[in-house]
């Protein structure tokens, strides 16, 4: 109980204090977990971050999972879950009822934020495409994949891209010799018939939860089937996630695209995984409980997965063919996120000469003086109370 309660609590402080993204996060857990407190050695961290960047879903969260299984088992895990999730999503509940009762999305501020969205987003890809696009195939995959999603825009085109990027990896990959990082096997309480069994049960809820929705005329059956399935198939972290969610729920008219970009917006400015966007969503629909049941749809296929992978990961990471089609895959990854980078992002955003300026201004702060992200966030929100 002791070891639990620990975890709790430095889960908690690192949720409370993780701004600036997926990266960030795993730069704050790699302070936090390997040199201060020493849970685990350099190398089986880095195998685990491979291994969540290897998964679909938010790859911070899947470590901060993977770091409390090796702490305290699987329920060291789900603690570990609990404390860095909270905070976020406790507060953009919050905004979600403020937002409701005060009707704050047409203050200056929101658009403040989304201009910080942009800023945050623009960095992330020269980040990602400078590590995930090294030669000039995985730069024309990332081209293709870019095109396609802004071209066709249905939520099954991701998951089309993502599948053809791993298959041309694959074959274009396979026989060239890919370097090797030097790498230690995973210890861990998991038996390989419990990661048989997450694995299955993720497969059935991805295949069962469309048909039940369809079958079925409870809005919360689909509401559920729409995260399940974002949390499922999205590679590339929460910038990732956004347009998937937009499709699935502005469309319908669930939420209006006001809203959800200005959620968007405010989920920048809070720490945690931006996969706890998922909370705001869920409490516009249907108050707080709605908002639990948001993230904890969303977030499902992130445990299933991680908990199924790590029993077989030892095996995995030395594949070969693996690796040739996560090269593919990782190439795309950059293309979809350049996609949403345009729209919604960029598009509800910079609709001016003030704006892009802003916008200008904010990332020269972030990239060049290499300001923290809080204050990036802070600065966008009260320049756009301000200005705009």
């Amino acid at each position: 109980m002791r070891q639990l309660l620990e975890i709790l609590i430095v889960s908690f402080r690192l949720g409370l204090t993780s701004f600036g993204g997926p990266v960030a996060h795993l730069g704050y857990f790699h302070e936090e977990y390997v040199r201060r407190r020493q849970w685990m050695d350099e190398k089986s961290y880095a195998d685990l971050v491979a291994l969540s960047q290897f998964l679909p879903g938010p790859a911070s969260s899947q470590v901060g999972i993977g770091i409390g299984v090796a702490r305290g088992g699987i329920v060291g895990g789900f603690v570990s879950f609990v404390g860095f999730t909270l905070p976020s999503v406790v507060l953009l509940i919050v905004f979600a009822y403020i937002a409701q009762s005060y009707g704050v999305l047409d203050a200056g501020f929101i658009q403040g934020l989304k201009i910080v969205a942009v800023v945050v987003v623009a960095h992330a890809i020269l980040g990602m495409a400078g590590n995930l696009t090294p030669d000039m195939t995985c730069k024309a995959i990332a081209l293709g994949a870019l095109v396609l999603t802004l071209l066709i825009p249905h939520f099954m085109i991701q998951i089309v891209v993502i599948i053809t990027a791993a298959v041309v990896g694959f074959c274009l990959y396979r026989g060239e010799r890919l370097a090797k990082e030097e790498t230690v096997n995973l210890s861990l309480p998991l038996s390989r018939r419990f990661g048989a069994i997450c694995l299955a049960l993720f497969v059935v809820l991805l295949l069962g939860l469309p048909m039940l929705s369809q079958l079925s005329t409870n809005m919360w059956i689909g509401v559920v089937d729409s995260f399940y399935r974002a949390g499922a198939l999205v590679f590339g972290g929460g910038h990732v996630v956004l347009p998937l969610l937009e499709r699935e729920f502005v469309p319908t008219g669930l939420i209006s695209a006001e809203s959800f970009l200005a959620g968007y917006g405010a989920a920048q400015a809070v720490p945690g995984p931006l996969f706890t966007f998922a909370a705001y969503i869920g409490a516009d629909l249907g108050g707080w409980a709605g908002g639990l049941v948001a993230t904890a749809a969303i977030f499902l296929p992130a445990f299933l997965l991680i908990l199924g992978a790590l029993p077989f990961w030892n095996t995995l990471r030395h594949n070969d063919a693996a690796r040739a089609a996560l090269m593919g895959v990782n190439a795309a990854v950059v293309g979809i996120l350049i996609a949403a980078f345009y729209t919604p992002i960029w598009t509800s955003a910079i609709v001016g000469p003030l704006e892009f300026a802003f916008a200008a201004i904010l990332f020269f702060m972030l990239v060049y003086w290499k300001l923290p992200p809080w204050l990036i966030v802070l600065t966008g929100a009260i320049g756009g109370a301000v200005l705009l």
